[in-house]
């Protein structure tokens, strides 16, 4: 008789051992899966493939490189993130708003380095801006204090809440912010973002909690043909009888708002109402009458406030107020630049006309709400003064990749307008906080 061999013992054990370990896996997985899927808000934009850069890197790894910038560019320590202090009463007596940039020795509380969210127009660090000492300034209000935003805090008081920021390139700059502050606490996870990337939604799986970026330049509907460069092959089409439907039929589903207007206003627009042309903004040649940016401007925001203050549901709104640009010897398409290295000194630059129109119309419009009694959901944060004060915090030609690396003389397109993250952005969720929290 042939000799037959039993299978080796230990060779039923593997077997045994491998479809336990296929199966914790498998479970491990699922359980992973379901947590994600189900701790934060369901998307509600479509995915794409991310944009990638001129020099091929995917948009949103903005870490590629990080080494190799940090070893040719001064490296920028941390902040320790210090408690939070506990004098509310003295920061309710206190105008959050009214202040001055001090020395900040303790730096920013990231880097590049350690948030993967910064975009790269707005990656100052990385793309090798040689000034850092607009790192190291603190807003100070007159006669208190304010601590910076402690995201672990924050995260906490806001498990089972939703946020959106709503607006245009300046709200998503301020998101960027946002986002790396409380990524110290607990790394937030991309869940949805629109076609072009414009529109966004993180989460905080642990929380529960998921923050918004609609993309809304004009709060109300409009058509846009521009690219990321600010180049336009059309003029706007502004429809000045209805809002943007993006944010507002997601509106009642966030327990927080952020809400602003900006720039957008001062491009050529034509204006429609009840399904004609009525007229334009800066559009020479096409023999429609000029509207003028106030009217345009006034009417926008008045339909914005009144949707919030008459809705069934009400979020409580955060009204973010005009973000000045810091444009010199030009603008935008004309060779302006913005290279000071430090915070203006009060009184030493008191903003453009246009700057103090567009104030102007916001205050009078939440005055107009605040004064008929209806403005109890809607709160004002005045970032005016300290964003004017910051000419240092902008990425201005660093808004690319190293934009001198192949010589000086090389045109480049400068940005005076957003800011570099880190930077001075990061004092407007401090003072977010300090509203929300203390609220």
């Amino acid at each position: 008789m042939g000799s037959h061999r039993e299978p080796w013992p230990s060779l039923y054990r593997n077997r045994s051992n491998h479809i336990y370990i296929k199966l914790f896996v498998s479970t491990l997985l699922v359980v992973i899966s379901f947590r994600l899927l189900f701790s934060c808000s369901a998307p509600f934009f479509s995915f794409s493939t991310p944009p990638t850069t001129a020099e091929g890197a995917v948009a949103s790894e903005v870490g590629v490189g990080v080494e190799e910038t940090r070893k040719e560019t001064t490296v920028i320590a941390e902040a320790a993130n210090p408690q939070m202090a506990s004098d509310d009463e003295e920061s309710e007596q206190c105008d959050l708003f009214a202040g001055e940039w001090i020395p900040n020795p303790s730096g920013p509380a990231y880097t590049n380095a350690s948030c993967r969210f910064i975009e790269d127009h707005q990656n100052c660090m990385l793309n090798g801006k040689p000034d850092t000492g607009y790192l190291y300034w603190k807003w100070k209000p007159y006669g208190c204090d304010i601590p910076p935003l402690d995201a672990k805090k924050f995260l906490d008081a806001m498990r089972n809440k939703s946020w959106a920021l709503i607006g245009d390139s300046i709200l998503r700059n301020h998101a960027q912010s946002l986002i790396c502050l409380l990524s110290k606490a607990e790394e937030a996870v991309e869940v949805n973002h629109d076609e072009n990337f414009k529109s966004r939604e993180w989460c905080f799986p642990s929380h529960n909690f998921t923050v918004s970026l609609l993309w809304a330049p004009f709060l109300i509907k409009s058509e846009t043909f521009e690219n990321e460069d600010g180049e336009s092959k059309s003029e706007i089409q502004l429809h000045l009888d209805e809002l943007d439907p993006k944010w507002i039929n997601q509106y009642e589903s966030f327990d927080y708002v952020v809400i602003s207007g900006g720039q957008w206003f001062l491009k050529t627009v034509i204006v429609w109402q009840n399904g004609t042309v009525i007229g334009c903004h800066y559009c020479p040649g096409k023999n429609l009458p000029e509207l003028g940016v106030e009217y345009i401007y006034r009417n926008a925001l008045r339909m914005a406030f009144n949707f919030i203050t008459s809705s069934s549901r009400k979020p409580r709104v955060i009204y973010r107020t005009w973000t000045p640009d810091h444009f010199e010897d030009g603008e935008w398409f004309n060779g302006g630049k913005c290279d000071r290295t430090v915070p203006y000194k009060e009184g030493e630059f008191k903003g453009k006309n246009i700057d103090h129109l567009m104030r102007r119309v916001e205050l009078e419009e939440f005055k107009r709400v605040e004064g008929a009694g209806h403005a109890a959901p809607l709160k004002l944060m005045d970032t005016y003064h300290l964003s004017l004060l910051r000419p240092d915090g902008h990425a201005g030609p660093y808004r690319q990749f190293r934009p001198f690396d192949k010589g000086r003389n090389v045109k480049v397109q400068t940005d005076c307008l957003h800011w570099c993250v880190p930077g001075p952005i990061d004092a407007w969720n401090d003072l977010m906080m300090e509203m929300v929290m203390n609220e």
